[in-house]
């Protein structure tokens, strides 16, 4: 017992001199006072044209950015997207947004802490652009930390009320719901319901994945724009960059995010006024590869507009397509002529396809084989298309074809006989 009482003794002991230490006023420096190197809290008023806001629910910061209308990116003219027809999304939303004048369209794009979204995610900087007289606007909405989120949405919410349609890139997937989680985290009601939600994603994929390897926002700024950022921040380290800054408070770390953010927003702009004119007017769409002509017949196929279609598809025959997709186009046509009841125009398309090797040869010789069967009821040439093919593919269903057709040909003969 005396060893415990003996080392609770020295602890005390030990204590005391710390406590003494650090009681004591701080020994006076030498020499001149030395500058406070912290960065000031919120510099980022002074580096940027920016300012704070003051909301009911606290402040944060915002920014606005013009891009004259006299002005190009890439290969759109800004000037034209005022000029956009009202009626432009209507086809393209599936009907969803009927009619709506261009400076009633929300250009949105988030940057955030994550690339997974979740409840840990937040969207520190939401950026809305608009179509106005004197150009292309963009509004940046930014949380210096996380305790401005609450006031950031507030605002977001009051601008988007001068809005019915929002347009995003890839938004119905990511922007939309991780904003609505965020809005429903501060306990206040997501303003999204009552605005039309256009994504260019599906319609931009559809035109351009079978000739572009990727069709991420800034692959289609530079194939499709010819527009080439220069010392862009990759989306991956944004999240990193941030926090960074939430660390040292240097704002001179944020210029390529607000940079970034503000293309990104202004080229789905650009995009809006080429990706939806190309399903409006097909016709009149500046699309000179083949490839873009077969994605865009694809759809039209699917939505059961078969002769636009067709046609479509036979212009992008006169481009230049490589030759997998050649041959997929021929049989799409054939397949597509057929169903129209327009069977010579069909059989021409497929004696084409037989003629040659190709991924649907035997499948040409097979619909060959069943046109004579049972329309022509000239079994000897169906036997012919079919023989052909099994020397291609042999299979259950080709050799049965066989011998039923030889069966009614040896039939045949017999009746004559007797």
């Amino acid at each position: 017992m005396s060893d415990l009482h003996e080392q609770l003794a020295i602890l005390r002991r030990k204590i005391a001199r710390i406590d003494r230490r650090y009681a004591a006023p701080p020994e006076p420096r030498i020499g001149p006072p030395q500058p406070d190197l912290r960065p000031a809290r919120y510099f980022i008023e002074e580096w940027s044209n920016g300012a704070e806001v003051q909301t009911p629910l606290g402040c944060h910061f915002e920014m606005e950015r013009l891009y004259e209308r006299n002005r190009r990116h890439g290969s759109m003219d800004i000037s034209t997207l005022i000029d956009l027809p009202a009626d432009l999304l209507d086809i393209l939303s599936g009907g969803l947004i009927p009619s709506s004048a261009p400076d009633r369209w929300a250009f949105l794009d988030t940057e955030t802490t994550g690339l997974a979204g979740g409840t840990g995610t937040y969207a520190f900087l939401v950026g809305v652009g608009r179509i106005e007289p004197d150009g292309f606007h963009v509004r940046q909405f930014f949380m210096r930390d996380y305790g401005e989120e609450a006031s950031l949405l507030s605002a977001l919410a009051e601008h988007l009320k001068n809005f019915d349609v929002l347009i995003t890139y890839n938004g119905k997937s990511y922007d939309q719901p991780l904003l609505e989680t965020r809005f429903r985290m501060a306990r206040a009601k997501p303003p999204f319901a009552r605005m039309a939600h256009l994504d260019l994603l599906y319609g931009a994929r559809r035109l351009w994945k079978l000739r572009l390897e990727s069709c991420r926002l800034v692959e289609l700024e530079s194939q499709i724009l010819g527009v080439e950022r220069e010392g862009d921040l990759p989306g991956e380290m944004i999240p990193y960059v941030y926090f960074e800054y939430l660390r040292s408070q240097e704002p001179l770390r944020l210029v390529p995010i607000f940079h970034h953010n503000a293309i990104d927003i202004l080229s789905l702009a650009c995009l809006t006024g080429i990706v939806p004119c190309a399903f409006r007017s097909p016709s009149d769409a500046p699309l000179r590869h083949g490839t873009d002509l077969v994605g865009l017949a694809r759809w039209f196929r699917k939505t059961e507009q078969y002769d636009q279609a067709l046609d479509l598809f036979r212009r992008a025959m006169n481009g230049s397509l490589r030759d997998d997709l050649l041959f997929q186009t021929m049989w799409d046509i054939a397949a597509l002529e057929k169903k129209l009841g327009r069977e010579a125009a069909s059989l021409a398309v497929l004696t084409d396809l037989a003629a040659s090797k190709n991924p649907f040869r035997c499948r040409a010789l097979q619909e060959l084989a069943k046109y004579y069967e049972h329309h022509e009821k000239n079994y000897t040439m169906a036997l012919e298309w079919t023989r052909t093919a099994i020397g291609i593919e042999d299979t259950g269903d080709l050799r049965k074809r066989e011998t039923r057709l030889r069966r009614r040909l040896e039939g045949g003969r017999t009746r004559r006989l007797l």
